[in-house]
């Protein structure tokens, strides 16, 4: 890692400048500025001086709408980025951990999952094709986002980015997690390299995006506390949860994820008369999972020679590959653009071990796809807005594939906005449900003649003026939903299942004073046992915000309570990276809150996030759990910091 600040630190240095940065926040520009201003313009010699403004420094993900960088300290990023992800996580709850993932208190579908190998634990940092950023920068540009560790280590998040010319950019980034954890074998070791480019011709005629991505996502697996009544009671013996009993020694787990990327498209003709143009994308995407033991872990057998395989490697692997290649029509102009194409694939899901003698596991599923896919965008008048997609390919071992994506988004009064969404996917079980292999007979199994899970979304939200509040609901009705069953094999459900959600976001505000609220209802309608969710996700976060310093600093200070209520959550299964129903010896979570106390402040460009959380252990032993047997964490001084620097 300090390899790459070097070389982010000595690029830096060759190629700045000659400008004076605007030390202005976009909320405070004036909003008749669009680009760098010129404040000499060479009248006493030739040579112009800029002085470049906040919107001088943007981004996109690929076809996107730009947009500049965000350094105004607002609510929401202490959400944000008091988190090692740096997302909101509204709705899971943390291992004792950074970097160790969560657990789903609300259901989400993640489309990463379809048609490839992505255990579901390992999902939350990934970055998805349409999550990379392409930026567009007047002056080299850098940013740092660090977070502190569960008790050694640390989280730093890296790029740069500068522009070659006015049409070329390149960016660099890198993240490195490493954090021990607050228990015994729950080191978490995560990694990831990208580097993007966006090229536009003189003329305009021709885009390019490219990019490259290796993540890394490793963890030892403690398989959680041995003694749950010794950590509920508060035992002085346990003070210290590095003396916990673990049931877990010579485990852990690695997820890689690999992507080469192109993207480019070429206008023929006079785009004002012909406004076509031809795009072309194709990308290679391996995806690898690593079970990992040094020897047989006594937790996970009877020290029955019948339960274990002869001759099996203790360690285990699943792989998946997708060569996806498509060529697309693009009509656009400013209120209507449509794009079509066909895609070829070439998808590939193996084990490394097969010769089982209870399960016919394949060593290699593979298969040709063909397919077609289209997006429609509308815009009327400033005020409704249409995004659609649609996807469909066959296949005849992967199964046909249809997804749908729709969109709308209308102001019907000024300042009220409302947004809908019917989505729709028809998909085969994402592939670590397919098959497995292992030393533990009981953990291998093979889904054959896999149904399609088929999920229907139909939710929308409303935004209103008063309280700066949101409405939302959502609706999710799943056929052939597929899941892990409390020994750990893959199922598929006869009966559908039907969740429901509802809530709401609000703030109050009382001059420097402010209240934000968040709250979510929720509940499977069928096949409640399935799908073991919380009836009631809450947070709400208290604070006051005022400038400071002759207005040279802006401070945050306040305090957050996390809540969700008591349910029969599902487990945690180490060898699959999955979340399996509960066993016998599992029990109720949730019904206690979370509360963190924080002190937030920025200074010019440099943001610092320093939060106590969980300040409710200080007086009472914790007794929250993220999963049965894994409890959250205990209080911690967690620090958080984000550095954009404009040379």
């Amino acid at each position: 890692m300090k390899y790459i600040l070097l070389l982010i630190l000595l690029f830096g240095s060759i190629f700045k400048a000659q400008v004076i940065v605007n030390k202005t926040d976009s909320n405070r520009l004036d909003k008749k500025l669009s680009d760098t201003l010129v404040i000499d313009s060479g009248t006493k010699d030739s040579l112009k001086i800029f002085k470049p403004t906040i919107q001088d420094y943007r981004y996109q993900t690929q076809y996107a709408e730009k947009k500049i960088f965000d350094t105004v300290l607002t609510f929401d990023k202490t959400h944000i980025f008091s988190q090692y992800n740096n997302q909101d996580n509204f709705g899971r709850a943390q291992f004792a951990n950074i970097g160790a993932g969560f657990n789903p208190l609300s259901y989400e579908v993640n489309a990463e999952q379809n048609l490839s190998l992505l255990p579901s634990n390992k999902s939350y940092v990934i970055l998805g094709i349409d999550d990379v950023k392409y930026y567009d920068v007047k002056t080299p540009t850098a940013t740092f986002v660090y977070h502190t560790a569960m008790r050694n280590g640390a989280a730093l998040q890296s790029m740069y980015t500068q522009n070659i010319g006015k049409r070329f950019n390149f960016s660099v980034e890198y993240d490195g997690l490493r954090s021990e954890g607050m228990y015994r074998n729950s080191l978490a070791a995560n990694n990831k390299t990208l580097f993007s480019g966006h090229y536009t011709s003189k003329s305009g005629n021709y885009e390019l995006f490219a990019h490259y991505l290796h993540q890394n996502v490793n963890n030892q697996e403690s398989g959680g506390i041995v003694d749950d009544d010794l950590f509920q009671a508060g035992s002085s013996n346990i003070s210290n949860k590095y003396n916990a009993q673990v049931n877990l020694e010579e485990s852990s787990s690695q997820y890689s994820y690999r992507r080469y990327y192109l993207s480019h498209q070429f206008t023929p003709f006079n785009s004002e008369k012909f406004p076509f143009r031809i795009r072309h994308t194709i990308f290679n995407q391996g995806n690898k999972y690593y079970y990992f033991q040094d020897a047989l872990e006594n937790y996970w057998y009877s020290n029955t020679a019948s339960e274990i395989i002869s001759g099996f490697s203790p360690s285990t692997k699943k792989y998946s590959n997708n060569l996806s290649n498509t060529v697309s029509l693009v009509f656009d102009n400013e209120k209507f653009k449509l794009d079509a194409g066909v895609r070829y694939q070439m998808l590939k899901f193996g084990l490394n071990e097969i010769n089982l003698p209870t399960v016919n596991v394949p060593g290699e599923l593979k298969e040709n796809r063909l397919g077609a896919v289209g997006n429609l965008q509308v815009k009327l008048f400033d005020k409704f807005q249409l995004n659609s997609f649609l996807e469909f390919s066959k296949g005849s071992q992967f199964g046909n594939y249809l997804k749908t994506i729709n969109n709308v988004k209308f102001e019907p009064i000024k300042d009220y906005f409302v947004n809908a969404k019917v989505n729709f996917q028809s998909v085969y079980p994402s592939f670590n449900y397919l098959a497995n292999s292992s030393v533990y007979r009981k953990f291998n199994y093979y889904l054959q003649d896999a149904k399609n899970q088929a999920i229907t979304e139909i939710g929308g939200s409303i935004n209103l003026k008063w309280f700066k509040s949101e409405l939302f609901a959502n609706y999710f009705r799943i056929d052939n939903y597929t899941y892990f069953d409390s020994n750990a094999i893959s199922r598929q459900s006869e009966n559908s299942l039907n969740i429901s959600q509802i809530g709401g976001d609000a703030t109050f505000s009382y001059r420097k004073f402010h209240l934000n609220t968040r709250v979510q209802f929720q509940s499977a309608l069928t096949n409640k046992d399935l799908l073991p969710m919380p009836s009631f996700i809450g947070r709400a976060n208290f604070f006051f915000q005022t400038r400071a310093f002759k207005n040279a600093a802006e401070i945050q200070a306040g305090v957050k309570v996390y809540y969700f209520s008591k349910f029969a959550s599902k487990e945690y299964f180490p060898i699959l990276s999955e979340y399996i129903l509960p066993r016998a010896d599992s029990f109720s979570i949730g019904g206690e809150p979370i509360a963190d106390l924080y002190l937030n402040f920025k200074v010019k460009k440099m943001f610092f996030f320093i939060e106590g959380q969980q300040i409710g252990t200080m007086l009472s032993h914790n007794k929250a759990y993220a999963f049965p047997h894994y409890p959250v964490y205990d209080f911690r001084l967690n620090i958080g910091i984000v550095w954009y620097l404009f040379n």
